[in-house]
């Protein structure tokens, strides 16, 4: 069976976006910038909710093709593209950068590619977008939860978690400090 991971950029108080989808709050240093761009390479599969996946393919699929490119954002848009994903939506007619669109139930799809081996070598499945991670939640699927906490309070937004019917217990696997005072904490859930 596939783990499926969670990992979201948060603000102290709890929020991947601040009211009016700003993400300025979380501008990463070089060295987190580098974490998740290893993390994007080692994903097996990518799954998109419509909105993070509209402000991604946006802008990473020709950010290694911009004046002043670095070479960190040149590597990560290469991994970016490279990376299988999955887009749930409903409203969007077409999706492309080795991406699958899925408009029927995302818990549905979610738990089917759960079920298979996994990738070829054994990659895990990042879900990605605080909504459809939500439905994930909700439905038990998600494995590991990576809280990359920010040093701000920005007061509302989007929520990293969601409301559930019953607890989720999790054990503690990984803490790290980067620059700028921001946190990683990643924790398995207890099955």
């Amino acid at each position: 069976m596939r783990k499926l991971s969670f990992a979201m950029n948060m603000s102290l108080d709890g929020y991947t976006a601040a009211p009016g989808d700003d993400l300025g709050w979380s501008v990463p240093s070089d060295e987190l910038f580098q974490w998740w761009s290893d993390r994007v390479g080692a994903t097996g599969l990518a799954l998109y909710g419509r909105k993070l996946w509209e402000g991604m393919s946006s802008h990473w699929p020709t950010a290694d093709k911009q004046p002043g490119a670095t070479p960190a954002a040149i590597e990560y848009a290469g991994r970016w593209r490279d990376m299988p994903k999955v887009v749930f939506s409903s409203t969007t007619s077409t999706v492309d950068w080795n991406t699958r669109l899925v408009t029927g139930d995302a818990v549905t799809e979610i738990t089917r590619l759960k079920a298979e081996d996994g990738a070829e070598d054994g990659a895990p499945m990042d879900i990605a977008g605080a909504t459809l991670a939500a439905a994930a939640m909700r439905a038990g699927l998600i494995d590991e939860y990576v809280t990359v906490t920010h040093p701000v309070l920005v007061g509302g937004g989007t929520p990293f978690f969601t409301a559930l019917d019953n607890w989720v217990n999790l054990t503690l696997v990984e803490t790290r400090t980067f620059p700028d005072g921001v946190v990683l904490t990643r924790y398995e859930t207890k099955r």
